[in-house]
């Protein structure tokens, strides 16, 4: 399917949100992923005929998926990327002087430490290890009391950044009826479309969550991803920058049991990185119900650490 094929399924959406926004604004994230669950709630919309298409699908009145460590507890801030199989390049990781301590391993009498990430990485071309090393410098002048976390200060954590929010779940619709999978965040109702075709647009604008088509493969879910917007997008919490030339593969794929999900990643970026690197994720399933997320709500900086902004936009949508 061609992805300009697809417009009815954004006007869909825009239609129903737009309307929903009319009766009342705050329940827009449930009940956009309600109209989700609706669209792919009839017998033909997803019906599980085939070895070949695991079900991701989560049901958001009782579960969804949440984010674990290697050791299988849940993940928390510290907690990036789990290393690849050995061999591979792995992520990025804490500057060797600076080992990042997140609320599990802080230990005994020490504080939860900023994340600053290893700008002398030789896998960073110059541009992209200058830009590390100046927000590292940022912390440590107090011109920032705490580094940027894209989703803590509400916004989109991009491709594969995102993957890595721990704090809410995330859900899965799957709908052969309309070939597109969604994955959708609590927090904010982020919502990121896969759409199940095999080739890319002509020309792709560049966006938070670029352009993802993907395709079932042995029971994966094989998702390709370009047209990803360089503007505070960042890899991980280390604030490592790509350039609009990245292109992200990632497999997706269940355990025996269908109690675990895990994400296999792989980064290529010619401007930024001098080979491709190498990344893992695991989610647990876990009972949770939907609720609904208003990440600016609350949000302001009450303890003048001079947190980034949170986005505003500056006309209205409609």
């Amino acid at each position: 399917m061609a992805l300009r094929e697809s417009n009815g399924i954004m006007s869909l959406f825009a239609a129903t949100i737009r309307s929903a926004y009319a009766r009342n604004a705050q329940r827009i994230g449930a009940f956009a992923i309600g109209t989700c669950i609706a669209v792919c709630a009839d017998g033909s919309a997803f019906a599980q005929n085939s070895e070949n298409t695991p079900a991701f699908i989560s049901n958001p009145s009782t579960w969804g998926w949440v984010r674990i460590r290697e050791d299988g507890r849940n993940a928390l801030y510290g907690d990036g990327w789990l290393d690849p199989p050995p061999g591979l390049r792995w992520p990025i990781r804490s500057h060797p002087d600076y080992p990042v301590q997140g609320n599990l391993d802080r230990g005994l009498g020490r504080q939860v430490t900023p994340a600053i990430g290893n700008f002398t990485d030789p896998i960073l071309k110059g541009w992209a290890a200058e830009q590390m090393r100046l927000s590292n410098e940022e912390v440590f002048s107090g011109k920032r009391g705490m580094p940027f976390l894209a989703t803590s200060r509400c916004y989109p954590g991009s491709v594969p950044g995102q993957l890595l929010w721990t704090t809410e779940p995330f859900f899965f619709i799957q709908s052969a009826k309309m070939n597109v999978v969604y994955m959708l965040w609590e927090r904010d109702s982020l919502t990121r479309r896969i759409y199940m075709t095999d080739q890319h647009s002509e020309n792709v604008k560049p966006s938070w969550f670029g352009e993802s088509i993907g395709r079932y493969d042995g029971g994966e879910l094989v998702i390709d991803t370009t047209g990803l917007s360089a503007k505070m997008s960042f890899l991980d919490m280390y604030r490592t920058p790509h350039s609009e030339k990245l292109h992200v593969t990632e497999r997706f794929r269940l355990t025996a049991d269908g109690k675990f999900l895990e994400a296999f990643v792989k980064i290529e970026d010619e401007d930024a990185f001098y080979e491709p690197m190498y990344m893992m994720a695991r989610w647990r399933k876990q009972e949770r119900e939907w609720r609904e997320f208003i990440c600016a709500e609350n949000n302001s900086d009450k303890f003048s650490h001079n947190l980034f902004p949170l986005p505003e936009a500056k006309t209205p949508d409609f």
